[in-house]
């Protein structure tokens, strides 16, 4: 079974729709106990370090400690993918939300810097790592997981909606913010009511513990097991020594969908204030209905998977980025009345997410699947979204269109490897058990 080939759709069972729904819903969940931090980096800033420190530099560490998650991705990543190759996709699917969660909840009831001190910020950053971590090894454990429980012609919705739950944590995060942005005053928040986003993501993350307890382990995996072939000493070296092929189109395609994830939800919110001079409100209104849009767009662009194959799918939406970036650059640029439109379309074009899953799932065998996403992804996304936004912020005063050019350049990016790796690529598929390449 490849990612490309026909076969004869199986239908979705109420097991796979409870599955994938609460794959989904977990994801969300964890994801928005990673992203909420940027979401109170301003308050984080006053309260874990020194006041005498510059507001800028107090700011700018606070935002460090944010991109120190990033940074942990790929470490974590690589060893949980190294024990999900070998005991087993679930436990460590189980294992990532956990590790999620509890910094989440530490966060909200640790001291602060006028308490304990230069501790304060050292913990934080601990806690961000263990963080980092954790969402290094949720991503490509649960793109197996959801890949290899879906039935037969329908992979592609599956992880297209899977993509959308994922994505959905953003939105998550941002209504929390902006909930209590209108409930607390700015005192209040300072004082105490920043905790409460973190102890929420506490009890998020029990909800999906709890929920995950009722997923049961992938038949691919019980499979190798059944055969003795899940117990490789260490995937990694195999990945590292049979795969390296798969490993340059994985990275590529990577970066394409990074670079429409950092573009569309990172920086066009912050230039429309800097640049366009919206108001927060209403950046933060188009955002969230362009994030909607993402959602749907990652669903449909699944669906277009299990119809004309991944590879074509990455194409079609390579192209697609660049021209819906497009149309909301050129709608703020022209001061147009049109921007909701153009920021749901843009949504809608950025289908790329939902779509690079598809193959990359296909591109490793069973037997080092995990380890072989997870090395490839957490090592591109942690190198490219480091440095996406300081590039594409820096460039921004030569021309408003930079961030159309860089979604252009990617787009072509995204065709090429496609066009290239898709007829040349072996063939493996979700539905393959070890050995096969």
């Amino acid at each position: 079974m490849t990612a490309n080939s026909p076969a004869r759709p199986a239908p979705f069972s109420r097991s796979d729709y409870k599955t994938l729904g609460l794959a989904a819903l977990g994801g969300a969940l964890e994801i928005y106990d990673f992203i909420i931090f940027v979401f109170f980096a301003l308050t984080l800033s006053q309260l874990f370090f020194p006041p005498e420190m510059p507001e800028w530099l107090r700011l700018l560490q606070s935002f460090g400690i944010f991109v120190t998650g990033y940074l942990a991705r790929p470490l974590g990543g690589i060893l949980m993918a190294h024990f999900a190759d070998r005991l087993g996709r679930k436990k460590v699917f189980s294992l990532s939300i956990l590790m999620m969660a509890l910094p989440c909840l530490l966060i909200g009831i640790m001291p602060t810097y006028a308490q304990i001190g230069y501790f304060a910020p050292l913990l934080l950053l601990a806690l961000r790592i263990l963080q980092g971590a954790a969402v290094g090894g949720e991503v490509p454990s649960a793109w197996v997981f959801v890949a290899e429980h879906a039935p037969t012609g329908h992979r592609g919705y599956a992880l297209g909606f899977l993509q959308a739950g994922l994505t959905f944590g953003y939105l998550i995060g941002a209504l929390t913010a902006t909930f209590l942005a209108q409930v607390f005053t700015p005192a209040e928040i300072l004082d105490y009511a920043w905790r409460y986003p973190f102890l929420l993501g506490g009890v998020f993350g029990v909800i999906g513990v709890y929920l995950r307890r009722w997923l049961s382990e992938t038949p691919v995996f019980m499979a190798m097991e059944a055969q003795r072939e899940a117990r490789i000493e260490l995937p990694l070296r195999t990945v590292l020594r049979e795969h390296r092929l798969a490993m340059l189109p994985a990275m590529l395609l990577t970066c394409v969908l990074t670079s429409a994830v950092v573009v569309f939800v990172v920086i066009t919110p912050t230039m429309m204030q800097k640049t366009f001079g919206m108001t927060a409100s209403h950046t933060f209104g188009l955002s969230a209905l362009g994030i909607v849009f993402l959602n749907i767009g990652c669903v449909i662009a699944g669906l277009l998977v299990d119809r004309i194959g991944a590879w074509r799918t990455v194409m079609l939406y390579s192209l697609l980025l660049p021209l819906g970036i497009g149309v909301l650059y050129g709608c703020l640029i022209t001061g147009g009345h049109w921007v909701g439109i153009a920021y749901a379309v843009a949504g809608l074009a950025c289908g790329v997410v939902g779509a690079v899953p598809s193959v990359m799932v296909g591109l490793f065998p069973a037997r080092i699947r995990v380890s072989g996403i997870s090395f490839t992804y957490n090592i591109a996304y942690a190198a490219w979204a480091s440095i996406t936004p300081l590039l594409l912020i820096g460039l921004m005063p030569w021309s408003p269109w930079i961030c159309v050019m860089f979604c252009a350049v990617m787009g072509a990016v995204g065709m090429l490897t496609a066009a290239y790796f898709g007829a040349r690529m072996p063939r493996t598929g979700p539905c393959q058990a070890a050995g096969a390449i």
